[in-house]
């Protein structure tokens, strides 16, 4: 692939309608005065990621919908719907939505301006018994239909049935996040453990992974996989990355990640690396599991210490894996749905310039506080701790799904039930 820096990221400018109803939470010292406007509302589905383009055209997909544009005008254009969804034109009957699982990441490519390409993560039947794919996608230049689908990885694990966990359905841990290496140019692919203990660590399954490919589907050079390992694995050993995200200025990559039970966690990655997820039974001391999958032992139904479960069932494992990425921050031990991330580039953010933003979905069980919110996280330069500032919320909480930065400096944040909202720093 072409190594290339224009507007890789997903994100462009993008200007919204003025809507009623903005609002303005205060800031004070260096902290930056957040205003907020409503740019859809109202979605039946799940707004799970967003891509701009340069002309103020934005991407979108929801979960159980599927892929739509919304034109610079603000008309929302339905392009590729999953199996059974409603308003689509053109939809691909093996595409389906169960549990977590459904049509999640998109990702324009670096060279749009030429080959029209942009990406999409979905659930796909099409092998038994399901399978994540990376789909890619021509767009016709007026921005009204795709065609040409390409599925350039096709073998991302999917959890077909239900088990005797937690959130235990069908589709449950299943990654989706796609994002365009600044720097490299090559498309990064977060996948999920789908309640499986032998995937995360297994050299072969591409679940509990990031893949690091190329726009064809092939692996990237330099992901420096050990030896054995499929060659499109960056990193490994992930139990469900909902985010990646690069830092500003050294353009290294970090996923936000969901715990179990305890400690939502951010890491920066390197190449080759083990996050250190490893929840199969007869590990670390641990004996049988149910369903052969130890990822909320002990006593997972039950309200227990989250510090008492991370030491049973560590999220980063650094004493069976001692060379294992260390996590930035782990939520002060708490997992409360940590889902997307972005980094924020510009004086306009004050303090909290070059600092990470991550959503939350608001996960609170067993005593955990609800945490609808968004979190600003100052990373070391070398990425081993964070410091944590929580935004001021100049809208309603809800269950933040994704969010990304334009290069009009502001941050755009989805949610469950359907709300995309523009934050910008006044």
């Amino acid at each position: 692939m072409t190594r290339r820096k224009s507007y890789v990221l997903p994100c462009a400018l993008f200007a919204v309608l003025a809507l009623p109803g903005s609002a303005v939470a205060q800031g004070s010292g260096g902290t930056p005065i957040v205003s907020s406007t409503t740019v859809l509302k109202d979605r039946d589905n799940v707004i799970w990621d967003m891509a701009f383009l340069p002309d103020r055209a934005m991407f979108f997909t929801e979960r159980c919908g599927g892929l739509s544009v919304r034109l610079p005008s603000g008309t929302v254009v339905p392009l590729l719907g999953i199996k059974d969804s409603k308003g689509f034109t053109q939809t691909a009957s093996d595409l389906f939505c169960s549990g977590q699982a459904g049509m999640a990441g998109v990702a324009i490519d670096p060279e749009f301006a030429t080959n029209r390409f942009i990406y999409v993560y979905s659930a796909s039947s099409m092998t038994a018994p399901g399978s994540n794919r990376v789909l890619r996608l021509t767009v016709s230049p007026d921005l009204t239909s795709v065609s040409d689908r390409q599925d350039i990885v096709t073998d991302i694990a999917y959890k077909p049935l239900k088990s005797d966990h937690p959130f235990g359905d069908p589709g449950a841990h299943n990654g989706g996040r796609l994002r365009f290496g600044p720097a490299d140019g090559f498309l990064y692919v977060t996948t999920g453990d789908t309640h499986n203990g032998e995937v995360p660590q297994s050299p072969t399954l591409m679940g509990g992974k990031v893949l690091r490919i190329t726009r064809d589907g092939k692996a990237a050079p330099g992901n420096n996989a050990p030896q054995g390992f499929d060659p499109r694995i960056f990193t490994y050993g992930h139990r469900n990355p909902q985010g990646i995200c690069f830092r500003p200025g050294n353009n290294q990559p970090f996923t936000s990640e969901n715990g179990p039970w305890h400690s939502d966690e951010v890491t920066a990655l390197v190449a080759g690396g083990n996050a250190g997820w490893d929840p199969r039974p007869n590990v670390g001391g641990r004996g049988d599991c149910p369903d052969k999958y130890c990822g909320y032992s002990p006593n997972q139904l039950g309200a227990m210490d989250p510090k008492e479960r991370a030491a049973f069932m560590p999220m980063t494992d650094t004493k069976t894996y001692p060379n294992a990425m260390k996590p930035a921050w782990n939520n002060d031990t708490l997992s409360q749905g940590m889902m997307g991330c972005t980094f924020l580039n510009g004086p306009q953010w004050k303090d909290w310039n070059g600092r990470m933003v991550v959503t939350f979905t608001g996960i609170g069980i067993h005593g955990t506080p609800v945490g609808n919110r968004l979190d600003v996280l100052d990373i070391t330069p070398d990425g081993s701790s964070a410091t944590r500032t929580t935004v001021s919320l100049p809208m309603p909480a809800g269950r933040f799904r994704s969010v990304v930065q334009g290069p009009d400096g502001s941050m755009y944040v989805s949610t469950d039930t359907g709300e995309l909202y523009q934050l910008k720093a006044n």
